[in-house]
């Protein structure tokens, strides 16, 4: 881990939504992972005490054309796995949440948040518990195939040194590309070019945070790079807005104030009571996107790369939303792809 602790990119600055698997193509590793992960994370949180709340959500259309897409989301959904989904009429959304305006709405009852960092501390100590050793400030230099290993060299505060390892995993979040091609992966050639795509969040004032119970989302546009600005809650009900889609060239983190009538013009459609001055920049996160800008919907890259001559070599590539619902289902299918490499 290059930085000086876990989660302090991707990980950390995200919405902490435990998705249910409505979105993603039948079939697809987002779909799967993601319906899978969702079940495991509340038993997980149940279990261990991790902060979460099952809140449910409502994705809303707010003409009739998007009504229209409700049932296409219910179908997919319903084929990926996705229990409880169900269209509501605008009465009966209303009944649930009467502040949120819509002509229709699909109620997700599996949707919720989760306190990502309390997660990935679970993660830690459990790793660590098992024997794992974390290597903080220390950095990837070079990746070298020799014999049946992989020699890896890495940079600390003290210098170079190398490890050898018959399996190596790259799950480098927004700079998995980077370790790829270390290994010799022409990324290009692979599509395994990561985009940078930005997300902006921005918090509400706390006199309107009670007036949502649920968490609210619009209808994805056609073009899908993402679920939309929507609405969300932190642990402590605090009410936050967000992500926006920018794609960009470089890892910047800074909000954007002028980037406030987007949010509030994209959510005002279904929450009337916010008003321009309700709003705050809060966050922004960096999504490592294989999708590119007009580009069609991209599938995690989750494999052994045997087929590229770099058998034991494991790619984790492009694993942005619904990563962080589908982590704990992602590391049970990267533990099968281990064990078939080690006969184990």
């Amino acid at each position: 881990e290059k930085n000086e602790t876990f989660g302090q990119e991707i990980s950390s600055r995200q919405s902490g939504v435990i998705h249910a698997g409505i979105y993603y193509p039948e079939g697809s590793l987002k779909a799967k992972m993601c319906v899978a992960g969702n079940h495991i994370l509340y038993e997980l949180c149940e279990k261990y005490g991790i902060g979460h709340r099952r809140l449910g959500k409502l994705i809303v259309a707010t003409s009739d054309d998007e009504a229209g897409e409700l049932q296409t989301l219910l179908e997919r959904g319903q084929r990926n796995g996705v229990e409880g989904l169900r269209i509501l009429s605008k009465w009966e959304m209303q009944e649930l949440e009467p502040n949120v305006e819509g002509v229709a709405a699909m109620l997700s009852p599996s949707t919720g948040v989760i306190d990502s960092h309390a997660l990935m501390k679970y993660f830690i100590v459990k790793a660590q518990d098992g024997g794992v050793q974390i290597a903080y400030q220390t950095k990837v230099v070079g990746i070298e195939r020799v014999a049946d290993e992989y020699k890896v060299a890495v940079e600390d505060g003290t210098g170079n040194f190398f490890f050898t390892t018959r399996v190596l995993i790259n799950c480098a979040g927004l700079h998995c590309d980077e370790v790829a091609e270390l290994a010799g992966i022409d990324i290009a050639k692979a599509g395994y070019k990561l985009h940078y795509c930005k997300g902006e969040y921005f918090s509400v004032g706390s006199g309107k945070n009670t007036l949502v119970k649920r968490l609210v989302f619009p209808v994805p546009p056609p073009q899908f790079t993402g679920v939309g600005i929507h609405v969300t809650f932190d642990l402590d009900g605090r009410m936050r807005l967000g992500p926006s889609i920018h794609y960009v060239d470089s890892i910047d983190y800074a909000v954007d104030n002028n980037h406030k009538k987007l949010f509030h013009d994209s959510v005002r459609r279904f929450l009337p009571f916010l008003e321009y001055d309700d709003l705050e920049p809060e966050m922004a996160g960096i999504r490592p996107k294989l999708q590119e800008p007009g580009g069609d919907i991209k599938d995690f890259v989750i494999k052994d790369e045997t087929d590229k001559g770099l058998p034991g070599f494991i790619n984790l590539i492009g694993i942005e939303s619904p990563g962080l619902t589908a982590s704990p289902a992602i590391a049970e299918y990267v533990e099968s792809l281990v064990g078939d490499l080690l006969g184990k």
